[in-house]
């Protein structure tokens, strides 16, 4: 079966990668707004399984890889800035606590109808970050501004984090890979 990533995101694909599996990356066709007074869970396990579910159609004999991340903090949702400023005003609000993130996957079987779902849980405990630093650091790492409350571990974000918790550290990228290797097995791909 063809194994179809539903996403445009290279870290993502990165990940993919490691397994050393062919794939293919493709944009879902997906509206991430979240619903009004969904849970931050609900809001990435439903969005990991629209994108999944959303090529269907496209590839009908396929395992499809849907991810979605949401991060929470004080029960509010911490979306995607894209501008400098909101950048800065959610690093400050971030700034010395814990943020949790919701890394939800979803495998959709196409040709038997299997869905698989899963959610890592991330627990990312900031330090203390003055205004200057948030600063420095955007303008160093302006594809932050395209993560959620702009903490893009994977790059120079690594400086602003304390703490991580986590069974699985891919899932603070955006694919629980641990679990992903679990799905893809019961789907009968082999990994080793």
């Amino acid at each position: 079966m063809q194994i179809i990533l539903a996403s445009t995101s290279r870290y993502r694909q990165e990940i993919i990668a490691r397994l050393g599996l062919p794939f293919s990356a493709v944009p879902p066709v997906c509206d991430e707004t979240p619903l009004p007074g969904e849970s931050a869970l609900d809001t990435a396990v439903r969005l990991a399984r629209s994108k999944a579910q959303s090529l269907a159609a496209d590839y009908p004999n396929a395992l499809i890889i849907g991810s979605d991340q949401v991060a929470l903090l004080d029960g509010q949702q911490i979306g995607k800035p894209g501008s400098f400023e909101k950048g800065v005003a959610m690093l400050q609000w971030m700034s010395g606590r814990t943020v949790v993130f919701h890394s939800a996957l979803a495998l959709y079987n196409t040709a038997s109808g299997r869905l698989q779902e899963t959610v890592g849980i991330t627990r990312v405990t900031l330090r203390q970050l003055t205004e200057q630093q948030i600063r420095h650091y955007l303008t160093r790492e302006p594809d932050a501004l395209h993560c959620a409350g702009s903490a893009k571990s994977e790059g120079l974000g690594g400086a602003l984090l304390e703490k991580v918790e986590s069974d699985d550290p891919n899932a603070l990228i955006g694919v629980p890979l641990f679990q992903l290797i679990s799905m893809l097995n019961a789907e009968g791909v082999e990994i080793l």
